[in-house]
């Protein structure tokens, strides 16, 4: 009659091999998949096979080690920058994060454990007694003030105040509105270019100020080029465009402003 033995219980596979390396006492990063593996084999054996699911993961395991044990010993993969690939590294990285979600499992047990012997209750203080203020005493509160200390705390109550302000920004003035005519502005351009029958771009430019009457100067004369009623010319890179009204007088009227 053989002598009942009790096997511990495993939580899966990897459970299972991180018991035998510790068991074995070897580095985890250099398992001896031999040993590891016979030993793993015998304990799966006298494991109860009634629930299929968790005996399956027992069996794709112990297929993944005798894969392993194959592989090592055959000669070595190498990788396009020559170096050996080992065949135990996938499964190393498994049990080393399986290991660190286990023992993190260990930290939160203990910490729910130890939050079972806490109690709470409900705060019970009178209004009173949470409405109480100590007395301030001016005496104890002032007797070491000086005319320096005070002095020093001005300063650097001004220098907090100093550091608040946004050096850029506060320097910004008001950005006011500048009021613009388009209607007016657009006639006034074309009405000049048609009197004057040829002019110089910056001369129309510097008849008013403002960057709304450079713009629209500027669409103004894209639109008579567009209905060919001015040629424009400019010599070389950078110089004056030179403006010649090749319309009939008259014919300018008033602008749509649409320059689609």
């Amino acid at each position: 009659m053989g002598i009942p033995v009790k096997l511990q219980a495993f939580e899966g596979p990897l459970d299972l091999l991180l018991h035998l390396i510790e068991k074995n006492k070897v580095n985890i990063y250099d398992i001896p998949i031999v040993e590891i593996t016979e030993q793993y084999m015998e304990y799966i054996k006298d494991i109860p096979n009634e629930d299929l699911d968790i005996m399956s993961e027992f069996l794709v395991m112990a297929a993944t080690l005798l894969d392993i044990k194959s592989r090592m010993l055959l000669p070595p993969e190498v990788t396009e920058e020559g170096e050996e690939i080992d065949p135990r590294e996938e499964l190393v990285q498994k049990l080393l994060e399986y290991k660190m979600y286990k023992y993190m499992s260990y930290e939160l047990r203990d910490r729910q454990e130890d939050a079972s012997f806490r109690m709470f209750k409900e705060p019970t203080i009178p209004d009173e007694v949470k409405a109480y203020r100590e007395p301030v005493d001016i005496d104890a509160l002032l007797g070491n003030v000086t005319l320096q200390k005070l002095y020093a705390t001005f300063q650097d109550i001004l220098r907090r105040q100093e550091d608040r302000v946004d050096p850029i920004r506060s320097r910004f003035g008001n950005v006011k509105k500048e009021e613009f005519d388009l209607s007016e502005t657009m006639h006034f351009v074309s009405s000049y270019i048609m009197e004057r029958g040829s002019c110089m771009f910056g001369e129309i430019l510097r008849l008013r100020r403002g960057k709304m009457y450079k713009i629209v100067t500027f669409l103004t004369l894209l639109q008579l080029m567009k209905e060919g009623q001015v040629e424009v010319e400019q010599p070389e890179t950078f110089a004056d465009i030179q403006i010649r009204f090749t319309g009939k007088e008259g014919e300018l009227g008033e602008l749509s402003g649409d320059y689609d």
